[in-house]
């Protein structure tokens, strides 16, 4: 586009403009380039690469700038970037579907759905939004599981199990195979892939161990219209709600 079409305009941003070469060149410099004289942000970038030197290379051009405009909702808009920079973690939703009667699994083997059509599709959208999607060693022998957004179009998140026993020999190539013990330890092993966000949509027990750990931002919690009576009973929050519940019936 031409430099004129944007002189003497105002750029509405949630986050500050970068000032470094990534995988694109700084956008700081293309809004200079453009002629535009007013940015109004919301949020500060806590990365230290631009910790608001986006903002003192746009003011040194002549370009005025308004910051922290709406912070909270910017903040929101970029939750999983802001938890992952500032807490050294990608942002976390534990996911599951329990019948009515608060069952996940029913008391007999074999193979069982509980979502509707409605819920899964939902369910599919969700893989495509996030970086990530972890289940544990059980779910993976059990139910063989894909993991991608078969119902919805949109990118795949990145397939990850945790194996902490080391049972598994057959996991695909794609696959992040995680043999970490602890919660943190396998937080700290996505945060080193770039990984900013993850859906845990693991068993029992994986769920169980996130929210003992504290250590999750969102839960998801799909209701079926089914009623079990016996089975494997869905995880219990503590009374101390996540930041985010979301009950999809």
């Amino acid at each position: 586009m031409r430099k004129g079409d944007y002189c003497g305009a105002t750029l509405y941003v949630n986050l500050e403009p970068c000032s470094h070469y990534g995988k694109t060149p700084p956008c700081a410099d293309l809004i200079i380039e453009k002629g535009i004289k007013r940015v109004v942000c919301c949020n500060d970038d806590p990365n230290p690469l631009v910790a608001g030197n986006g903002f003192r290379k746009l003011e040194a051009a002549g370009i005025e700038v308004v910051r922290h405009v709406l912070e909270e909702e910017g903040r929101e808009l970029n939750r999983r970037f802001f938890t992952f920079m500032e807490q050294r973690r990608p942002y976390v939703i534990l996911k599951w579907a329990e019948s009515t009667d608060g069952f996940m699994a029913p008391a007999t083997a074999g193979p069982y759905w509980l979502s509707t059509q409605r819920q899964n599709r939902l369910n599919h959208r969700w893989r495509t939004e996030e970086a990530a999607i972890l289940v544990g060693s059980e779910t993976y022998l059990k139910d063989s599981p894909t993991l991608t957004p078969r119902h919805y179009l949109g990118p795949a998140p990145q397939p990850v199990v945790l194996d902490r026993r080391g049972r598994l020999t057959d996991v695909p190539a794609h696959w992040l195979h995680l043999h970490t013990q602890t919660v943190e330890e396998t937080l700290q092993a996505l945060y080193e892939q770039k990984l900013q966000s993850v859906i845990v949509e693991g068993g029992r027990l994986v769920l169980d161990a996130f929210i003992a750990s504290g250590l999750y931002d969102e839960v998801r919690i799909l209701i079926s219209p089914q009623h079990l009576g016996a089975g494997l009973k869905a995880p219990k929050m503590p009374q101390t709600a996540p930041k985010k519940l979301i009950i999809i019936d």
